[in-house]
């Protein structure tokens, strides 16, 4: 409660500088505006606050917003009201410049450029957030972490010959497993086919004989696909549109369309959040269709990967088996691969009182904000 006295301020001048008051001390902080993208209403404040002293941590999610400020005791850090916090994260201190802007049928695309680093941002209402970036010193590194953690799919289904991947973005994905699975059938679907041109023009995304894009809905292809006893090793679910996953996307019944192109040993990885009431929601949507699941939580990220077999979950002792076989393949990536396998979880640590999401019951957009 204490915080509702509180006052956030903002003045651009080059950078974004944000500070806190409360009565006549102030607490100052320095946000590039590539990184803050102007979401000062996604800054989450702890409900702590001494007479004297604010104990405060700043962190960014991967989508480059500004968002959590955490209880951690830096009482000699923070004694004086002077202090400025300038995040390591942010190693770029000139304007992000925009490269290219467009308005599709769904959304607002933009890519701007900060020394070596590119970024896709699809633009919804008032915000936009990066879905993509690329470092274009080092094309192979992921820049984000969920896009890291995406790939610990690969301790449970290491050998994929066939791929589904439903959301395109810059094309991180397709390309890190082509180069990786050389043999592998990967099937893109993106609904947005400027989101299509601008992964190919300016993140280096490229079909061949073995990648395919398919411009339309994921769960239009999906059925299709059905129809057509079209079946995968492993389904891919990274679909965003600028706000949330689309809630078609998130519903029992879509996972059970899911499920059902998988092979008998297939398997389904998706990009979650662990925020926000519809963690039990998608959880318990997640538990009904598949029963058990790995969950991955890593670094300071929002983003939850949920992994499920169409049939048993390999052991601990395969998953670090296996991540030792992919340690130095995966490295070119800066994907940390080793430690993912004491990260993941098969722990139900949801309300499993919360009601699963269907196609009658999914109100995703509202259940986020809370």
């Amino acid at each position: 409660n204490s915080w509702r006295n509180l006052t956030l301020c903002r003045e651009t001048i080059g950078y974004r500088r944000y500070t806190i008051r409360k009565g006549s001390r102030n607490i100052i902080f320095c946000i590039h505006p590539w990184q803050c993208n102007g979401h000062i209403s996604h800054i989450l404040l702890s409900h702590t606050l001494d007479e004297r002293k604010l104990h405060c941590d700043v962190t960014l999610s991967d989508s480059g917003t500004l968002r959590t400020i955490r209880d951690v005791g830096w009482e000699k850090v923070m004694r004086h009201w002077y202090v400025l916090f300038f995040i390591t994260f942010f190693i770029n201190f000139t304007d992000a410049r925009e490269i290219h802007r467009e308005q599709s049928l769904y959304q607002t695309i933009l890519v701007s450029e900060s020394n070596f680093r590119r970024c896709l941002q699809f633009a919804v209402k008032r915000d936009q957030k990066n879905q993509t970036c690329f470092d274009t010193r080092y094309p192979k590194k992921m820049v984000f972490t969920y896009a890291r953690m995406m790939m610990s799919v690969l301790l449970v289904q290491p050998n994929p010959r066939s791929i589904l991947i439903i959301g395109l973005g810059g094309g991180t994905l397709p390309v890190a497993l082509n180069e990786l699975l050389p043999e592998a059938r990967i099937d893109v679907v993106e609904i947005d086919p400027i989101v299509v041109e601008v992964a190919k023009r300016y993140f280096n995304f490229k079909t061949n004989a073995h990648i395919k894009v398919h411009v339309q809905d994921g769960r239009v292809f999906i059925k299709r696909a059905q129809f057509q006893n079209t079946q995968y090793d492993l389904v891919i679910l990274d679909a965003f549109n600028g706000d949330y996953i689309p809630e078609h996307l998130m519903t029992k019944e879509f996972l059970e369309e899911v499920r059902d192109l998988l092979v008998p040993s297939g398997t389904i990885a998706a990009n979650t959040f662990s925020i926000s009431k519809l963690y039990d929601h998608e959880s318990e949507t997640y538990r009904a269709v598949f029963d058990t699941f790995f969950s991955l939580q890593y670094g300071e990220t929002s983003n939850r990967i949920l992994i499920a077999n169409s049939e048993s979950l390999p052991s601990r002792q395969q998953l670090m088996t296996r991540a030792e076989a992919w340690e130095n393949r995966l490295r070119p990536y800066g994907v940390p691969i080793k430690n993912f396998p004491k990260a993941m979880t098969t722990r139900r640590d949801w309300d499993q009182s919360a009601r699963p999401l269907t196609d009658q019951y999914s109100p995703a957009n509202l259940l986020r904000n809370q």
